[in-house]
């Protein structure tokens, strides 16, 4: 359902988000992360902090579910970004960091632990996960997509079923896109240990 949105709506999403500045949690989640090392863009959407951490020195794997996005992502960073859904994924101790940024919240409940439990298996032992969802404690579907929110005691609640992460930081935040200061997001960084 969600993937089919972004494969209609990819060159408005691509516009609404490109210039959305995420540097300042960019930079928080980069400061768990050795220099050079290789970052998980998962749901990369634009592409647009797959090429911050580019530009930055890392090493950067870009997947997104949608064919159209995976198209623009790849023409924005100069890479190939994959084309996978989350239930997908199959690396093993493969990323030091794990960029999880409003991409996870189109993930069903019901699912979301066996996504986590990919996601977890793809990190290196010390490696670092950022992930970020609306704000609230709820699933629904709007515009034909499914979100999935959680407030920071659902979060918790979730991460705390994998005894290897261990929850760093949790803040909320509220969204950078013009004409959406009404809306938050709650984001996480955990380590794999």
């Amino acid at each position: 359902m969600s993937i089919e949105f972004y494969n209609k709506n990819a060159e408005q999403f691509f516009n609404e988000t490109l210039n959305a500045d995420m540097s300042a949690i960019c930079e928080k989640f980069l400061k768990y992360i050795k220099h050079g090392s290789r970052i998980l863009d998962a749901g990369c959407g634009s592409g647009r902090d797959s090429l911050y951490f580019l530009k930055r020195g890392y090493e950067v794997v870009s997947i997104d579910a949608s064919e159209e996005m995976a198209r623009m992502s790849s023409q924005l960073t100069g890479q190939k970004t994959l084309k996978m859904r989350f239930d997908e994924i199959n690396f093993d101790s493969e990323f030091d960091g794990i960029w999880a940024c409003a991409s996870l919240l189109h993930v069903p409940k019901a699912d979301i632990k066996e996504v986590l439990y990919k996601i977890v298996k793809s990190l290196k032992n010390e490696g670092v996960l950022f992930a970020s969802f609306k704000y609230g404690n709820n699933e629904i579907i709007r515009e034909e997509r499914l979100f999935n929110s959680y407030d920071e005691d659902g979060l918790r609640d979730l991460l705390s079923t994998f005894a290897q992460l261990k929850l760093i930081e949790i803040w909320k935040t509220q969204d950078v896109r013009p004409g959406r200061e009404t809306e938050f997001w709650v984001n996480c960084i955990c380590k794999k240990q």
